[in-house]
């Protein structure tokens, strides 16, 4: 439905693999507060393009806010920078600098899928509270 990119993001792959995996699939109102409290450095950069993604699907799609789930984030290896470190010698030992390609896909949930997810967090609710009395 609605998609962002950020190419040449300047960190490598691995490293925001690990903060994309754990907003994938979930949706965007729960995903965006797991980003605000991550202690590594591409929580904000995919922070910032899941917002993008949002806005273009509200702005161009008129969808609704809240339904919006990341259905993909993709994190792909962009160019490279290549430079050289002195060594012993006269020696020269390469560099790579890797830099990364974030892809984030937005879908809208349908209608039942939304009244499914809040009979599940009515569910959980009361199981919440059942677990407190108990205590």
């Amino acid at each position: 439905m609605s998609t962002a990119l950020l190419s040449s993001y300047r960190q490598s792959p691995r490293k925001v693999r690990l903060v994309a995996t754990l907003v994938r699939g979930k949706k965007v109102k729960k995903a965006l507060p797991v980003l605000n409290l991550l202690g590594k450095r591409a929580a904000e950069p995919v922070k910032k393009l899941i917002d993008s993604a949002v806005a273009n699907a509200v702005h161009n799609h008129q969808a609704n806010k809240d339904d919006l789930y990341i259905a993909e984030i993709r994190v792909d290896e962009s160019a490279t920078l290549k430079r050289w470190r002195p060594r012993a010698r006269g020696r020269a030992f390469p560099i790579r600098k890797r830099t990364s390609r974030i892809f984030v896909r937005l879908e809208e949930l349908k209608r039942e899928d939304v009244v499914e997810e809040a009979k599940e967090e009515t569910k959980e609710v009361k199981e919440v509270k059942k677990e407190t009395k108990k205590a």
